[in-house]
């Protein structure tokens, strides 16, 4: 199998003449915007493995404790802002639109700094922190409340030493339909939890129209996600990879273009 190219020049010709860009995202390029990835060696709040709170089964058992996370989660994105590559994306987009043409962000990202960059065809396959859903009427709403109640305010620091706040459940986040006032969650996909199939239908639909795809800081590994891109490239849809380091599925791919996304995908993408 040949290594991919790393031909700027002959991409951004690809780039001109496609009709439907698809654009894959992951953690990467959301650390570039100094965004916690809860990945690796660093995947701790206070003394927990995030994977451990990002459960159904650590929400039924502690609502408290998960919200004081995903509360400090979304406080945490109040400095944090699209870097370069959120914008390239965006700005496309826009072009894109003007000539009859399209691109589709599909994320993994739950931030929403896609949506402050300015796009607007995006695909969020876990959720977005800016969302909830209610436990007893199902409805899903987005809240950018600052603190998302008042029991949450001051609360959620990340330091190991931190006593869990024990907020009673009444004092948690409630649905704001009317006459419901249910506990709602935040409105993300949890480890043992399926991704939205509504999602997923509109996800392979863009999958199949695309004929150039980007895929962007992300390390292919959590599924499905990462088997999106080596499949389009065995079906001969051209696709590059933006990463700081290479993956399983490189060798796979035609492009792979090593560095700060907020580098290269600008690049990229320029007019």
């Amino acid at each position: 199998m040949s290594s991919p190219s790393s031909d700027m020049k002959a991409f951004r010709e690809l780039v001109r003449q496609c009709k439907s860009l698809v654009v894959l995202t992951g953690a990467g390029v959301s650390a570039e915007s100094g965004v916690p990835t809860f990945r690796g060696a660093g995947g701790y709040w206070r003394r927990w493995n995030a994977t451990d709170l990002a459960t159904p089964g650590a929400f039924h058992e502690n609502p408290s404790l998960v919200w004081e996370f995903y509360h400090y989660r979304r406080e945490v994105m109040a400095s944090k802002h699209p870097n370069p590559a959120h914008i390239a994306i965006a700005e496309c987009e826009k072009r894109f639109k003007r000539s009859g043409r399209k691109v589709t962000v599909i994320t993994q990202n739950i931030d929403g700094l896609h949506k402050r960059a300015g796009s607007n065809r995006i695909l969020e396959l876990h959720g977005n922190l800016f969302k909830t859903r209610c436990l007893k009427c199902g409805d899903v709403a987005v809240n950018v409340d600052s603190p998302i109640c008042e029991a949450l305010q001051g609360r959620g620091a990340p330091d190991p030493g931190t006593e869990s706040a024990l907020i009673p459940e009444e004092q948690l986040p409630r649905c704001k339909v009317g006459g419901c006032g249910g506990l709602v969650r935040p409105h993300v996909v949890w480890f043992g939890e399926c991704l939205e199939s509504s999602i997923l239908e509109e996800v392979d639909q863009e999958l199949k129209n695309c004929d150039l795809c980007m895929l962007v800081g992300t390390s292919s590994v959590v599924y499905p996600a990462a088997g999106f891109a080596p499949a389009l490239a065995a079906r001969g849809v051209p696709v590059a990879e933006f990463n700081m380091e290479t993956t399983w599925a490189t060798n796979q791919l035609g492009f792979h273009f090593h560095g700060p996304a907020g580098e290269n995908v600008p690049e990229a993408l320029k007019p």
